[in-house]
């Protein structure tokens, strides 16, 4: 069940890695072109457009998950096993949490550890890295949790007969 708070805050998601996206593209090409032109180059650019890609990387993959578009090879048990689509389809939601369960933990870990460790090019603690594993993290393992409670995308094609 879709809120409409959980769309806003889906739009914001969006919202916030086009700004990174957009933030990385224009520190990455002003790196080149100063290192090319002028050699020199923006030191605290690289830092912050690594850590703009570890961000969209993880919201990225959450917004993935929400709308069923990570890799899927269903063909198969749909064709075949369409009764097992089902089960199958809340086995993996299982392994999903699980793993990001263990991922979230390890995330979590680092970041407390890593909070006073400062970069001396842009002054930011290094456990923003690790942030973005929790907070991706468990953006995922709440849409998994929400995908448990709702049929799998593809039932649709598993009632259709075979032609």
């Amino acid at each position: 069940m879709v809120t409409r708070g959980t769309a806003v805050i889906w739009v914001l998601i969006e919202a916030l890695l086009a700004l990174l996206l957009a933030g990385m593209i224009v520190m990455v090409f002003t790196n080149v072109v100063m290192r090319y032109g002028f050699d020199s180059g923006l030191r605290w650019g690289i830092e912050l457009s690594r850590l703009a890609f570890v961000w969209i990387a993880m919201l990225g993959s959450a917004l993935a998950l929400r709308s069923n578009e990570h890799l899927a090879v269903t063909e198969l048990v749909e064709t075949f096993l369409p009764g097992a689509l089902r089960p199958l389809w809340v086995l993996t939601r299982l392994v999903i949490i699980g793993l990001l369960a263990m991922f979230v933990i390890g995330c979590w870990r680092q970041m407390m550890l890593n909070w006073v460790n400062i970069s001396q090019v842009t002054g930011l603690p290094t456990a923003l890295f690790y942030l973005a594993g929790v907070v991706g993290g468990g953006l995922m393992i709440v849409v998994a949790i929400g995908q448990l409670l709702t049929p799998p995308p593809h039932a649709a094609h598993a009632e259709r007969p075979i032609e």
